[in-house]
């Protein structure tokens, strides 16, 4: 056979032999042990590679299918394991250079056309060599293929190719730029390293990296690119452009290029012919053929930031301030914006302006970071040639206005931060462009202008020259200009930065600042406001201005000095006289008709001066006792009914009603500062002593009802803006919201003085903006503003608002009003009848229903026929046909309503309140839904509801419901009404919002009779009748043969309500059982409900559980009724789990069903977490009852195994796992207290094979490439629990455990789990497993560590040399993770401690744990914090060692092992030993 496949060669070179034919010979002869051929694989290789090179040379020709494959071929040879296997082995296959210029070539192709075929292929084969180093080889050994292979790769992926080609060609660039950065950093002439970086890679790694930056390839898809692989071949491109472009030998020229520095004579070397490489770098940024004109300007913007951030990397140090700047101009020339004329520059689109300004940021900020501007070398050593540039920069900026762009204000704050004298000589201008002319809208532009305006207001802070500031703040709000295209001059961004500016000056600056603005607005705008709409809009912003200067100024006290208080009393006087008073009688003499607009903002300035003067007046009285105000003392102020003379001396009563009614007629800034003016006027009402005065209390009420009346219509409109809580820019708009801002800020003083009327009103308003659908609400991104729901909802979830009874009083009711609304919208009878039937929906005071249980209180608690007056008109309704029906819109309504009682407190309601509402809500749960009502809208609706009357009866007034209603009667209506309504649900039963709404219902129900038990309320007649009417339901719910005819929807709500009767009673029984004190009644029900519980369990085993994923329902109710069941045979008081009673239970087989069940479905289960923990409980009950237990099979080990599978099952998460293990805890408590010494050994037998999976986990990890590496392997989490459970069992000690052997295992256990490989939680976490379980060895098994030593240090020292694998230092990386390290070390320390107090057992083998330490921490070089641990443990064995053992280890230790261990000894003896012999005299 031989021989015949020997003449293969001869075929694959004969013409006569198809292309077909010789492709399956080269690839049977390539696997093929029976070809034999002299170098069989270079043979096959090089033909492959000579038919290719014929048929590129035109000397063959072939079809693209047989060329494909031929590329294939090659490709699965370069890949194959054989070839990997010769080349480990020492053979040697030579590729020869053409195949690699072929390869390139046809890379090079491909970047220059559309055709696909055969890409995938070569791009394999280019990988298969560089991948191999066998074989790259041939690359790495002529640097010029490397270079052309990543030119053609670079513009190949610059085309942005899609499919599954992406990964593969950047794997390829990965691999040769790995390649190429090796051969650059061993390369010896920097000259040729820069020409080929500059000339062959600069631009198409700048283009490639811009597409990488840019996301071009993260967009999920074929195409998709994974995000670790991108970065890295950035980070690659980078390195290579720094090791090319600016390399440390290249320095000494770009000195010459940049600073004109002249040499001489002097030679450089290689470097002679050299000259100017930055302009070689930036010729080639800057060239406009390398790509498409679109893309050329963002390559060269993004790439001039990376090239100048290199260039710092690696020239930046002391004394290179000065080159590092001269860089930044010729970069910064490559922008746009630096060289285009006027014309070009406004036709520049905003995106491009963004481009553009954000690397101007980033020069910015690397020129900050470094500190390469020092403003006194460039003035003193340069000429201020840094200074220059930048002003050139800031008029660029200045001159060309980019509002709408963030990286526009940061440009400009980044100047400030330089130098303020860069942008001073513009500051006009700045100001201008930056604020008050800037229109600005967008969130973050509003950020980045509020980050420029904070730098701009603290830099003349510290230079304490704010009034030279504001004087030219006020120059350009005073300068010509359409102000009615202003925006508001201070907004809250502003605004927030002039207050922290405010707030730092000292006294005198701010009353500069108020004496220049007045000045301004005396002599500018105050003579020319009449007719003027500009001039009083300029009033306004100078309003605004003034207002924010005086709220936010430091406040006066009594020891402030004397001349500033006097000078701060003068200038409010002169405020009054020269400026308010001036203002309001422009206001009061109009000369022209009263709506024009001009007048409307002379009325907003003057109101809003007048109340700000108001509040700073009232303020300094109260602080300062020395300021005098001009409107009297507030002690002495004779109470007056005239409105506002007190606040504002000099204006009359009737001016201020003339006022008043001009600012009515618009929602105004005026018409706000009127409400402010009048609440001031009632703080300072409540200040006087004689407040408590008829006039003074008239007074007070009719200020409240003033302040609420002026924008209650704009309130009832209910459109408004959000407002940024700002006065100056409160407008028609956002007025609404600053009134309703007001009125709740101020509650607590307005409450008291309201009308019942005015109350009703407020808690309606309160009502309505809590109901404003959320998709009127602002998004997340959007700035954080005031808007009517969010106040609302503030007052409504304010600890105050129970405290406000009559607006919370008044609120309740607008609820119950809204409801009854609703439902009387679905009436389907007379509403005079729905009266009668429903008369609580209509009562319009609480304490009218709180009557009704005064009259039910008189009769006795055991009388029914008083009592169960409104319960028996409720059932009756239910059971015949609800009068109200509510169909999908109306009870979305109702839910809106139903979710704002949810966030009241109901828990703490009064009496009155708390039956209205109870009533109401049961009214609300019973209501008939009609068929537009979908199934998920249902049944949140009733949860909804049955949730709320929960809560509700878990507060202080609960029992006050149970004086007009029986508990019975409650269950009886509630269920009634839900199997009446279960027919029509239209739910899927195995729905998880079904089992949802069980569960909301039997919490209920279950709350209801715990109710009963605590309040002892007619315990058997109660009980009795709930136990009846269950018999009842159970009996219709049986009565149906037919599946068709039967509701499982009422068979569940029926279990439900059964398994809370048993889950309540049985207990109760149990107790009182034991205490001799239960009525044999109870215990009779409680019978009865059993065999109900079981019937219908029964019955649902029947019809549907059996064989199929049994329903979290019914295994609580097995659960529940096997608890109560065993419960009712317990004759003797002790606990379940100790029951030795032998009485056969009534449901035996039907356990023993549902227990095989939930065994072979258990690992299906472990996904449904409240499955899997109702399985947990009844497997636990079901192994405390061994009469339950099948007579075949031992339970222990059919429980051990079933959850013994869901642990090794590879379908369930790593996360579920870690959900269910407190729930598996539970269960083998409980089992290990009871099983047997047999049950142990299995136990221990199944953890020792459960262990083997760590040889696969091994394997695993050998596998995984460099990404997959990083993450967390799954058998780490099945690892952690199995060295739990075995160090629990080692715990149990030798009586548990008495054979030896089976302890040793253990060992063979622990050296198996690796230690190496793993993130340092994991490791932390595993280690400490292994720590723990060796340490229950130590302390719990003296008898096997007699034998065992050898193995415990074998295991010990694993720990150890671990350790120091992870507390080593390394190159790169912080120290995030020593933490780990440190607590593991102190663990090691710790059990060298345990074994120092075993002296006798373990001195013989002290020295080879010495031995080994110093072996081992030789090897590496550990942070100082573990090496001290480390120490301090190995001292404690140094204490064990004897002379005899020091003198052996000295002279058997390697040389350089040696060393270590004599300074580790001296170490000991210096600190340790003496140490302690200080001790031990100190002792003595």
């Amino acid at each position: 056979m031989a021989a015949v496949y020997s003449g293969i060669s001869f075929k694959l070179k004969s013409k006569t032999t198809s292309w077909e034919d010789k492709l399956k010979l080269a690839h049977f002869a390539w696997i093929s042990h029976q070809c034999v051929l002299p170098n069989k694989e270079q043979v096959l290789l090089d033909w492959a590679r000579q038919s290719l090179i014929a048929f590129y040379k035109k000397k063959l020709d072939l079809k693209e299918d047989i060329v494909e494959r031929l590329w294939i071929y090659i490709d699965n040879i370069l890949h194959s394991k054989k070839l990997q296997d010769l080349l480990k082995n020492g053979k040697t296959i030579n590729l020869q250079i053409s195949l690699v210029k072929i390869i390139n070539e046809r890379i090079a192709e491909f970047s220059l056309s559309e055709s696909q075929r055969s890409t995938c292929a070569v791009l394999s084969c280019c990988q298969g060599i560089l991948s191999t180093p066998a074989l790259a080889v041939i690359y790495t050994a002529r640097q010029e293929l490397i270079v052309a292979l990543l030119s053609q790769l670079f513009w190949l992926a610059c085309r942005q190719p899609e499919g599954t080609e992406v990964a593969q060609l950047f794997e390829v660039i990965r691999l040769a730029l790995g390649h190429y950065l090796s051969i650059q950093q061993q390369q010896v002439n920097p000259r040729r390293a820069f020409g080929e970086v500059t000339g062959h890679l600069l631009q198409p790694c700048l283009v490639l990296r811009h597409l990488l930056s840019g996301g071009t390839w993260a967009q999920a898809g074929q195409g998709q690119l994974r995000q670790a692989l991108s970065r890295d071949v950035r980070s690659q491109i980078e390195a290579m452009l720094r090791g090319g472009a600016f390399q440390p030998e290249l320095l000494s020229s770009y000195k010459e290029e940049l600073l004109d520095q002249q040499q001489g004579d002097k030679k450089i070397g290689a470097m002679k012919n050299l000259l100017a490489p930055m302009d070689t770098v930036i010729a080639r940024l800057v060239d406009a053929g390398y790509c498409e004109p679109s893309l050329h300007a963002a390559v060269v913007a993004n790439s001039v930031a990376l090239l100048y951030k290199l260039f710092l990397d690696s020239y930046f140090k002391e004394g290179n301030q000065l080159l590092c700047f001269q860089v930044l101009p010729r970069l910064f020339g490559c922008l746009r914006i630096s060289h285009w004329q006027e014309e070009q520059l406004k036709a520049l689109a905003t995106s491009d302006w963004t481009t553009e300004l954000l690397v101007v940021e980033q020069l910015l900020n690397s020129v900050a970071n470094n500190n390469i501007y020092n403003i006194a070398a460039d003035r003193i050593r340069h000429g201020e040639v840094q200074f220059h540039f930048y002003r050139r920069l800031a008029e660029l900026l200045i001159n060309h206005s980019q509002a709408s762009v963030p990286a526009w204000f940061r440009c400009l704050k980044a100047l400030m931060s330089l130098n303020h004298l860069i942008l001073e000589p513009d500051l006009d201008d700045l100001l201008a462009s930056t604020w008050i002319d800037a229109e600005v809208t967008d969130f973050r532009t509003k950020k980045a202008q509020e980050a420029l305006l904070h730098t701009l207001f603290q830099t003349y802070v510290k230079l304490r020259q704010v009034p030279r500031l504001f004087e030219e703040i006020l120059g350009v709000i005073c300068r010509p200009a359409a102000e009615a295209l202003r925006q508001p001059v201070l907004t809250s961004g502003p605004s927030r930065v002039l207050s922290e500016c405010l707030l730092e000056l000292p006294p005198s600056q701010i009353l500069d600042t108020w004496s220049l603005v007045l000045e301004k607005f005396q002599s500018l705008v105050l003579p020319y406001l009449r007719g003027d709409a500009d001039m009083a809009l300029k009033s306004l912003s100078l309003s605004s201005l003034l207002h924010c200067i005086m709220f936010n100024m430091r406040s006066l006290d009594s020891s402030t000095p004397l001349p500033v208080i006097r000078r701060m009393q003068c200038m409010m006087e002169r405020m009054l006289r020269e400026l308010v008073r001036p203002l309001l009688d422009i206001l009061l003499d109009p000369q022209g008709p009263e709506l024009e607009l001009w007048l409307q903002k002379i009325s907003d300035s003057a109101l809003l001066l007048s109340y700000t003067w108001a509040q700073v007046d009232t303020m300094l009285s109260i602080n300062c006792s020395q300021y005098h105000s001009v409107s009297g003392a507030l002690t002495d102020v004779a109470v007056e009914i005239s409105n506002l003379p007190l606040l504002l001396p000099g204006v009359e009563t009737c001016h201020w009603k003339k006022i008043e009614k001009f600012t009515a007629q618009f929602d105004s800034l005026g018409r706000y500062c009127l409400e402010q003016l009048y609440l001031q006027k009632m703080k300072r009402t409540l200040i006087q002593t004689s407040c408590q005065s008829e006039e003074a209390l008239c007074r007070l009420k009719c200020d409240a009802a003033y302040i609420l009346g002026s924008g209650r219509e704009s309130l009832n409109r209910g459109a408004a803006a959000s407002w940024d809580g700002q006065a100056g820019t409160v407008s028609a708009l956002t007025y609404p919201v600053a009134h309703w801002h007001l009125i709740v800020s101020n509650l607590t003083i307005l409450i008291s003085y309201l009308c019942p009327d005015d109350v009703r009103s407020l808690a309606s308003v309160l009502l309505r903006t809590l109901l404003v659908s959320k998709a009127q609400e602002g998004s997340a991104d959007e700035e954080p503003s005031i808007t009517l729901e969010k106040i609302s909802s503030a007052i409504l979830h304010s600890p105050l608002f129970p405290e406000m009874q009559s607006l919370h009083s008044a609120f309740l009711m607008c609820l119950t009003e809204g409801c009854t609304s609703i439902l009387c919208s679905g009436a389907q009878s007379d509403p005079s009848l729905l009266s009668q039937q429903l008369p609580w929906l209509f009562e319009k005071d609480h304490m009218v229903v709180a009557l009704w249980e005064n009259r039910f209180a008189k009769v006795g608690p055991e009388s029914v026929e008083p009592k169960g007056e409104i319960a028996q008109n409720l059932l009756s309704l239910v059971k015949s046909d609800f009068p109200i029906q509510l169909e999908g819109e109306q009870l979305d309504s109702i839910l809106g309503l139903l979710e704002v009682i949810s966030a009241l407190q109901l828990d703490s309601l009064l009496t009155p309140y708390h039956v209205h509402y109870f009533l109401l809500l049961l009214s609300v749960a019973i209501t008939k839904l009609g068929s537009s009502c979908s199934s998920s809208l249902t049944l949140k609706f009733l949860m909804t509801c049955y949730r709320l009357l929960g809560y509700l009866q878990r507060g202080k007034s609960a029992r006050s419901v149970l004086k007009i209603m029986y508990v019975s009667d409650i269950f009886e209506i509630m269920l009634t009404s839900l199997f009446k309504a279960s027919s029509r649900f239209p739910v899927n039963i195995d729905d998880p919002s079904w089992s949802e709404f069980l569960q909301v219902i039997g919490a209920f129900l279950e709350q209801l009779m715990q109710m009963l038990i605590q309040m002892k309320l007619s315990l058997v007649l109660n009980f009795g009748k709930i136990t009846g009417f269950l018999h009842k339901l159970y009996t219709e719910a049986t009565a149906g043969k037919q599946v068709e005819n039967q509701n499982p929807w009422g068979r569940q709500l029926l279990l439900v309500s059964l398994t809370k009767l048993c889950q309540v009673l049985g207990p109760f029984v149990r107790e009182r059982k034991q205490q001799h004190e239960a009525p044999a009644v109870l215990s009779e029900l409680l019978q009865k409900a059993i065999l109900h519980t079981g019937a219908v369990l029964q019955l649902c085993w029947a019809q549907g559980a059996q064989g199929q994923h049994l329903p979290s329902v019914f295994i609580a109710s097995v659960s529940t009724l096997l608890e109560a069941e065993v419960g009712q045979h317990s004759r003797h008081r002790t606990e379940i789990s100790r029951m030795t009673d032998r009485i056969p239970l009534s449901h035996t087989a039907f356990y023993q069903n549902v227990y095989s069940q939930l065994l072979s479905e258990l690992p299906a289960l472990a996904g449904d977490s409240q499955c899997f923990q109702a399985a947990m409980r009844f497997l636990t009950l079901f192994f405390l009852a061994p009469e339950l237990h099948p007579k075949k099979d031992s339970v222990f080990t059919s429980m051990f195994h079933s959850v013994r599978k869901v642990l090794g099952d590879p379908a369930v998460p790593v996360e579920v796992i870690q959900d269910i293990e407190p729930h598996l805890g539970v269960l083998f408590t409980q089992m290990l207290e009871v099983g047997t010494t047999e049950d142990f050994r299995m136990v221990m037998q199944c953890i020792l094979q459960g262990l083997d999976i760590s040889n696969m986990w091994k394997a695993n990890l050998q596998l995984q490439n460099r990404e997959a590496c990083q993450e967390q392997p799954v058998p780490v989490a099945v690892v952690g629990p199995i060295l739990d459970v075995l160090a629990a069992l080692l715990r149990q000690g030798e009586e548990t455990i008495s054979n030896p052997h089976h302890v040793s295992l253990a060992f063979s256990i622990l050296l198996t789990v690796p230690l190496d490989h793993l993130k340092p939680p994991e490791y932390g976490s595993i280690f400490l497993r292994v720590h723990n379980v060796l340490f229950s060895i130590l302390q719990c098994h003296p008898k096997v560590m007699l034998k065992a030593i050898p193995s415990f240090l074998n295991c010990f020292n694993r720990l150890v040399f671990s350790v120091m694998h992870e507390g080593r230092q390394k190159d790169k990386g912080s120290t995030d993770d020593l933490s780990v390290a440190l607590e593991c070390a102190r663990l090691v320390e710790r059990m060298y401690s345990h074994i120092a107090t075993r002296a006798e057992e373990f001195t013989v083998f002290s020295p080879f744990m010495v031995a080994q330490y110093v072996t081992e921490v030789q090897k590496v070089t550990l942070y100082p914090a573990v090496k001290g641990l480390l120490q301090e443990g190995i001292y404690l064995i140094l204490d064990l060692c004897i002379e005899p053992d020091i003198q052996f280890l000295r002279v058997s230790l390697q040389p350089g092992v040696r060393d270590i261990f004599k300074e580790l000894y001296n170490d000991y003896v210096k600190y340790h030993k003496a140490k302690h012999e200080g001790e031990r005299r100190y002792t003595v």
